[in-house]
């Protein structure tokens, strides 16, 4: 059994533990490299001393000195590094056989991009890499032989449930469309005048999922689902009219593809995300993850609706961008970021968020295709500065 040597990006985040998890379940097939964290120190501090990678990266200078110094104290060799330029290197290292790519947010786009150049196993967690630069990251990974699997529950559920040959073309494979199902999040509910009272803490709280605190807002504002929509019209090559989201509440269908011959097939499971992790990390083999199997009965049933735009306006906000085309998906990621911090930051309301990010769209228009990672880097740096602005002028009201 050869082992599978791995660079985790963000490995402190709950898709990095989660991975962490199931690599501590199967440690004769997995040697973690190097492992990537931020601000958290001392959860990257116990992880080195369990798993003793070769590497550590962290966000700064004083991070990393500190984790060097505790580490040395512990008597582990763990090389410390930080910054940026850290991470790519982290991600193309000749060792390294796949790359966990799970940093949250346009952050994680430089290093998951040198993963497809290096011509990496990637296990794609990271939204941001497609949404911001779909046609850019495809490109690469075609042509560096890298290999691509989708770690988003929903992707992943789709990914097992196409052909298993599926190579793009829709009409060849008989296809119809796709189903991204959601949750619908906490404010499934919640009258539509209630909005504006709506604090962090609620849009955190999601029912079904255990994540950090900015998908959990996105999930809330089903801004993670449009951002899923952007993702699988390029990681499977599906226009944005054949991929249609639907509002399951229970989270056990996690997505479904329609076929032309009358069949729908599906990927069911408890709402736990070793599982698609698992299946990522062994394809195209199968493994424990640590996830008790799905028990029907306990089901019982299973709920199926319509999304409603007016109450999650972020939804539409994200059809409307894969749709418009060019910058118009990275502007439409970066003032998302930029109007969900400023929600956690208590510097605007919830609702604010779809403003921020409809008046940015407004101002951008979409330019031509994007051909770079500067086109990509350039677009994202405009589109902020932009929503920063729209930010500040909706704060002072």
């Amino acid at each position: 059994m050869a082992v599978q040597n791995l660079t985790i990006l963000g490995s402190t985040g709950s898709i990095g533990v989660n991975t962490l998890d199931v690599v501590r379940r199967h440690r004769r097939r997995y040697r973690v490299v190097a492992l990537c964290a931020h601000r958290q120190v001392d959860r990257l501090f116990e992880q080195c001393l369990e798993f003793r990678p070769r590497y550590a990266v962290v966000g700064d200078a004083t991070a990393a000195a500190d984790l060097a110094a505790r580490l040395a104290a512990a008597d582990c060799s763990t090389e410390v590094a930080h910054g940026p330029a850290a991470l790519v290197r982290m991600a193309e290292l000749p060792e390294v056989d796949s790359v966990m790519a799970a940093i949250v947010g346009a952050a994680g786009l430089p290093p998951t991009l040198a993963a497809a150049l290096a011509g990496k196993k990637i296990l794609l967690a990271n939204k941001e890499a497609l949404v911001m630069a779909g046609s850019v990251f495809m490109r690469a990974v075609r042509e560096n032989a890298a290999t691509l699997l989708p770690i988003d529950s929903e992707h992943n559920a789709i990914f097992q449930s196409l052909p298993s040959d599926y190579a793009g073309d829709l009409e060849d494979s008989g296809v119809l469309g796709l189903f991204l199902t959601a949750s619908g999040g906490p404010f499934r509910r919640l009258p539509i005048d209630d909005f504006e009272a709506v604090t962090p803490e609620q849009a955190c709280a999601h029912p079904n999922w255990v994540m950090g605190r900015k998908i959990s807002v996105d999930c809330s504002t089903m801004m993670n689902k449009g951002l899923e929509v952007i993702e699988a019209h390029w990681l499977f090559n599906v226009p944005a009219d054949r991929i249609q989201v639907v509002i399951h509440p229970e989270s056990v269908i996690h997505s479904l593809v329609q076929y032309a011959d009358g069949s729908v097939i599906a990927e069911l499971g408890n709402p736990d995300m070793r599982t698609p992790i698992a299946h990522a990390l062994a394809y195209p083999r199968r493994i424990a993850a640590g996830v008790a199997p799905l028990d029907l009965f306990e089901v019982a049933s299973l709920h199926f609706e319509r999304p409603d735009l007016e109450r999650f306006p972020c939804l539409a906000l994200a059809y409307r961008a894969l749709c418009d085309g060019g910058s118009a998906p990275t502007t439409l990621n970066a003032a998302n970021e930029v109007a969900v911090q400023a929600f956690l930051d208590g510097r605007i309301g919830f609702i604010a968020i779809s403003r921020v990010i409809a008046r940015a769209l407004d101002q951008l228009p979409a330019s031509g295709a994007l051909g770079s990672l500067e086109d990509v880097l350039l677009a994202d740096r405009r589109a902020r500065q932009v929503a920063e602005q729209l930010v500040a002028e909706m704060a002072t009201r």
